[in-house]
């Protein structure tokens, strides 16, 4: 009797099968009845009319691909922020662009530097590049430039911070991301996150990008996710030196990002009185829900940020899970529970009056709650 053939199948890379396999996450349905949902740092306030407006002005012409040179926005974030044009290279969200820069510039064996909680699809496309990972700690949940640098090794080709940082909302000056370039290597990337960016005062994109403009390796992303409410169609831009942007050019489809979304973000960034408006009110409600949450006992960082992280240390009964369970029982759906050396956090998307008030209520009688002896 004949033996049957030996079961053989394609095999990944070695580098990404021996990356852990994914966690699904929880199915949130959209729109569910009664729930607050504080979990994905969204804005609350969604886009702007006049960006809504030009998302249903294409619906005629979806039968055309998008613009590949992505002149449009590229023209419009040029004005509107005052850049080369050249320098600038949109994507399907930050997230592709942050993973094409790895592309092109990681390699197996060559070291990625990140900070704690960094964005995960940083290290996840590190990997799948064969990258070895280093994390730096941070202080408090801020990052620390001169740990940063202890960490820099003859391996090292790219660093990635985000500024704002993740989780915590906390935010480097720009004298410090300048300190941070200035010890680095001239051969390694530094890549600036600038998620949130919009949330923090203008004059820290502004000193990111002179530093780009002066500067052959350093490159910001930015998303239109956040303050400008297009999470759902995923569009994000890059500011680079022009020959950073001529390597991403090799490696991109030439379709990345999809025509509504390329004109939701045109009528987006030019809509500069509504993004201003969006940033006062995030300012706002952060101020109103800090002073309430610390008047009862609650460990609140600083953000500069459309969320904020809450903390519990001195109060042994009390913690982020506990808060995060007590706040799920009321329909209120928070972020992630963050650890960070021995201190566990709770992150929270600010939301609008309404759903800021009952987060507060919710929070003010979970502290009130007896705690057990």
């Amino acid at each position: 009797m004949s033996q049957a053939p030996e079961h053989k199948r394609p095999f990944p890379r070695s580098a990404v099968a021996s990356m852990p396999p994914p966690k699904p996450g929880k199915v949130t349905p959209q729109g569910s009845a009664g729930l607050i949902r504080l979990s994905h740092n969204e804005s609350c306030y969604g886009p702007s009319p006049k960006a809504v407006a030009a998302y249903r002005s294409v619906a005629d012409i979806l039968h055309r691909y998008p613009d590949g040179s992505q002149y449009e926005l590229r023209r419009s974030l040029a004005e509107v922020h005052k850049l080369d044009i050249g320098g600038i290279i949109c994507g399907n969200g930050s997230e592709e662009l942050l993973g094409l820069l790895m592309r092109g510039y990681l390699g197996e064996a060559d070291e990625l530097l990140l900070t704690e909680n960094h964005f995960i699809m940083c290290s996840i496309s590190g990997r799948a590049q064969g990258a070895n990972i280093t994390q730096a700690p941070t202080d408090d949940y801020r990052i620390n430039v001169a740990v940063l640098l202890e960490r820099i090794s003859a391996g090292t080709r790219m660093v990635i911070i985000a500024n704002p940082n993740v989780p915590a909302g906390t935010c480097l000056t720009g004298e410090e991301i300048e300190e941070l370039h200035n010890g680095l290597p001239a051969d390694v990337l530094l890549v600036i996150d600038g998620a949130y960016m919009e949330y923090a005062a203008p004059a820290l994109a502004a000193d990111c990008i002179d530093l780009i403009d002066g500067s052959e390796n350093v490159v910001m992303t930015r998303t239109f996710s956040k303050i400008y409410g297009l999470a759902g169609l995923r569009i994000g831009w890059a500011y680079c030196p022009t020959h950073v942007v001529e390597v991403l050019q090799r490696i991109r489809s030439p379709f990345n990002a999809n025509a509504a979304a390329f004109a939701a973000a045109c009528a987006a960034v030019r809509d500069v009185e509504y993004t201003r408006s969006i940033r006062e009110k995030n300012a706002n409600s952060l101020r109103r829900i800090s002073v309430a949450l610390r008047a009862s006992g609650i460990h609140v960082i600083p953000s500069m940020t459309n969320f904020y992280l809450i903390g519990f240390a001195g109060r042994e009964q009390k913690n982020a899970a506990a808060a995060a369970d007590y706040l799920r029982a009321r329909n209120i759906l928070p972020g992630p529970l963050i650890r960070s050396g021995k201190q566990e956090t709770l992150r929270i998307s600010v939301g609008n009056d309404t759903e800021n008030d009952a987060v507060i209520t919710a929070l003010t009688e979970y502290m009130k709650q007896p705690e057990l002896g």
